[in-house]
């Protein structure tokens, strides 16, 4: 077991993600959005071949190493009725980009959730087959987080996806379901439950994030708190999860400091990064508590 971050929530410059790494005396980032040198701000992906190269050498130089990349494929803001060659175009970036770095892990999603009752299932499984069969085909192991799109209506509809896309697999975000509508039951739907969730998905994770947050129905939204803290009931999985024998990548995604998503959420570089490294530290410290029982 190793552990890892989304460490642009520590700030952007790849040096502050670099040197927060460090501080926590870990050896990996998950990576997402990052500034390099006077590049703009962009997804791993995304950012000009220059830049990459640059970002290439400072890891090299500091010893550390991307675990995962945190794809935009799929995700919350982009809609199964859009053509599809974007998202193509973005994943054949990130092949390349991925073997440089010897990364083998790509978080995708399953497309936004639709207003519509017909969630246009069939068309959102034709197109993970084909991007899982391309990260496949590279030596790459997609995985499926469970957040805002099909799969995170509810953990029949993860195996559902999970039972069409074949080879793909699931990285578990333990904050995502204390938010998100459990679509397994009828309407007005509740929040999903965690541990419900977790248990019936356990055998398919090949990476987790941890998120913990407690549901604020006045404000109708999420309320972060460091691990332990919420409802995401992460002491009972990580113990499950230790248990049945886990010993792939845990990555923090704090939330405290700034949202990735919400851009009305925001902090001082510096509450952003000790905010970062003490979420870091506590999740250590709850890890070795379960780990000495």
């Amino acid at each position: 077991m190793y552990f890892s971050g989304i460490a642009d929530e520590a700030g952007d410059p790849i040096e502050i993600q670099i040197k927060a790494t460090k501080e926590l005396g870990w050896k990996h980032i998950e990576a997402r959005n990052v500034i390099v040198d006077d590049f703009e701000k962009g997804n791993i992906h995304d950012i000009p071949d220059s830049a990459f190269d640059a970002l290439v050498h400072k890891l090299e130089d500091a010893g550390i190493k991307i675990n995962c990349f945190g794809s935009t494929i799929g995700n919350w803001a982009a809609k199964i009725e859009d053509p599809f060659e974007p998202t193509l175009e973005t994943a054949k970036r990130a092949i390349p980009r991925m073997q440089r770095l010897g990364t083998k892990l790509i978080r995708i999603m399953s497309f936004a959730i639709r207003e519509a009752e017909d969630q246009m299932r069939e068309e959102r499984f034709k197109r993970l087959r084909e991007l899982t069969k391309m990260f496949l085909d590279a030596s790459i192991q997609p995985v499926h987080e469970n957040c805002m799109n099909y799969g995170g209506l509810g953990w029949t509809f993860m195996l559902d996806l999970l039972e069409n896309v074949p080879g793909l697999k699931v990285v578990y975000d333990t904050g995502n379901p204390v938010f998100n509508d459990d679509r397994t039951k009828p309407a007005p739907y509740p929040k999903q439950d965690p541990w419900e969730y977790y248990s019936h998905i356990r055998e398919h994770i090949a990476h987790v994030h941890i998120k913990d947050a407690v549901w604020n129905p006045e404000k109708n939204d999420a309320d972060y708190t460091y691990p332990g803290e919420g409802d995401g009931q992460i002491p009972r999985i990580l113990e499950d999860l230790f248990a049945n024998g886990y010993d792939a990548g845990i990555s923090i995604e704090p939330h405290l400091a700034v949202v990735f998503h919400d851009a009305s959420v925001s902090a001082s570089p510096e509450q952003q990064y000790d905010t970062y490294v003490e979420y870091g530290r506590r999740l250590m410290k709850l890890v070795d508590s379960i780990k000495s029982g």
